[in-house]
């Protein structure tokens, strides 16, 4: 069993992007535990509602497998935030794997992560990719070593999937 972090905005994550990843992630036999700027209830984008356990400060990078960044309008809260680039360059430092879904690619972007390497995101953060130096795929899900990407809800349960294949091949 792997321990998998799942970053969420505090408000207007979205929902599918949570629950199916998470869903899934539990199936293949992971824990997840859920994360945002601040511990307790949280709202998603279409009505649904998590309880983040940690906050984005309390996570171990050592005690961490996968960090997994959820989309949704919320996630621009993390876009610059200086402790989620932290952590997300931690973990590719310590060759764990990174992942984020939706418009969540941009946050890997902007901390200078994804330059030279393929990567998806939500149709609006295309620019911002390549903008940031990263090659836009447009594929539903796309993995560059221990990089995971995908475009939107439709693909969170295959974005779950290659998570957990890419657990596998460390």
């Amino acid at each position: 069993m792997r321990r998998i972090v799942m970053i969420i905005a505090c408000s207007m994550f979205r929902d599918e992007e949570l629950f199916h990843t998470k869903e899934q992630l539990e199936k293949d036999g992971h824990e997840v535990v859920v994360a945002s700027s601040r511990t307790g209830f949280c709202e998603g984008s279409r009505g649904g509602s998590a309880v983040a356990q940690i906050t984005i400060d309390e996570i171990s990078v050592d005690e961490t497998d996968a960090l997994v960044f959820v989309g949704g309008p919320g996630a621009s809260e993390y876009f610059e935030n200086s402790t989620a680039h932290k952590l997300a360059e931690e973990i590719l430092l310590k060759d764990k794997v990174l992942a984020a879904i939706c418009i969540a690619p941009v946050i890997l972007a902007k901390a200078g992560l994804l330059k030279g390497r393929k990567a998806t995101v939500f149709s609006s953060g295309e620019k911002e990719l390549e903008r940031c130096g990263a090659f836009y795929t447009g594929d539903m899900v796309t993995v560059d070593e221990n990089i995971v990407t995908g475009n939107g809800p439709a693909s969170a349960v295959s974005f779950a999937k290659r998570i957990t294949e890419a657990l596998a091949g460390q």
